[in-house]
């Protein structure tokens, strides 16, 4: 039997107001560097409109057996048909901003990614946060635009994330910044809330498990889909779940 089609979250007040009251019951949970390099990512939530935002143009000349090499390294991904790396149609009211690493950078080329990066000396990881925004994404954000804050979370590759929670409520446009972000997406809420999502999959070189968010036809992996999963289970959701224990998959540790 075919399933109904998820219904669109309204980007409203209501949602702002339930995204806030939930991020400030949440306790922190914070890492120390420990020789590690501290970042700080942004995880955006702003209104989208399916015909407007929904393309996917960074792989739309691409065939489906062309996308589904790309998934060749994702754990889990080879036996399953509904994977092909394709987020068209993933857009539609309430989303969050995501972006496809340019192809020419030296790391995490062409993988998913929230805005953010690395911090500056004398930088706090919220300003580092707010200032990757406007870098890469064009977008000029401000501590009135913060919602709250999730647990950081430590990478195989030596950082530690701190990822912030902001609020758009404007029309302010997200325009891709060509020497870092190759294309930029609103992925819908609904896509987080997914009965099927999140997946964890094992892997012989952890006996942790590998955290894989669904969008579309392709699958997020953290540090970005941990943080994802995160922000829909204690934001949206109001639940006390953290994340800094779930892998990545071996692609993304170095």
């Amino acid at each position: 039997m075919p399933t109904s089609p998820r219904a669109d979250v309204a980007h409203d007040e209501a949602l702002r107001e339930r995204l806030a009251a939930n991020l400030a019951r949440h306790e922190v949970r914070r890492h120390p560097a420990q020789g590690r390099k501290h970042a700080a990512v942004a995880v955006i939530v702003l209104d989208s409109d399916a015909e407007l935002h929904g393309a996917d143009p960074e792989f739309s000349g691409l065939n489906a057996e062309e996308r589904r090499q790309m998934l060749a390294e994702v754990p889990g991904a080879v036996d399953d048909p509904m994977l092909t790396g394709d987020v068209e149609g993933t857009a539609g009211g309430a989303s969050v901003l995501l972006t496809r690493r340019g192809s020419h950078l030296r790391g995490h080329r062409g993988q998913w990614a929230l805005p953010g990066g690395r911090m500056d000396a004398g930088e706090t990881a919220l300003e580092a946060a707010i200032r990757e925004c406007s870098e890469e994404v064009g977008l000029e954000l401000t501590s009135h635009d913060l919602l709250g804050q999730l647990d950081d979370y430590p990478t195989r590759s030596g950082y530690v994330i701190s990822p912030f929670v902001f609020w758009l409520s404007d029309d302010r446009e997200p325009v891709a910044n060509p020497a870092e972000v190759a294309s930029v997406h609103r992925v819908a809420l609904r896509e987080l809330v997914r009965p099927d999502s999140p997946r964890f999959v094992s892997i012989p070189e952890s006996d942790r498990p590998v955290v894989q968010v669904p969008i579309g036809g392709d699958l997020i992996h953290a540090p970005t889909g941990a943080v994802l999963y995160q922000f829909r289970a204690v934001a949206y959701d109001g639940l006390t779940t953290r994340v800094d224990e779930l892998e990545q998959p071996v692609f993304a540790w170095s």
